[in-house]
């Protein structure tokens, strides 16, 4: 299953699919960037969606159906 991530991209925000050499989409707002991303990962079979800050890092993770949530806890 594909992991996406959401990250700064100049003045927006890009939607990128990991290990690809470069964004999906690119989008004005972090929100928007992160509505693309979901939608990918529903259309490939789900996966992980990591979201980074404008510092780069990590700030949320999340499991799109049918991927594997390692938590086995609901959201």
């Amino acid at each position: 299953m594909p992991d996406y991530h959401v990250t700064p991209h100049g003045d927006g925000w890009a939607a990128e699919k990991a290990g690809a050499s470069r964004a999906s989409s690119v989008h004005d707002t972090q929100a928007e960037a992160v509505k693309a991303a979901r939608g990918y990962l529903e259309t490939q079979g789900g996966g992980e969606l990591n979201i980074h800050g404008k510092d780069g890092q990590i700030r949320a993770k999340d499991t799109i159906a049918p991927g594997n949530d390692p938590r086995n806890i609901p959201g």
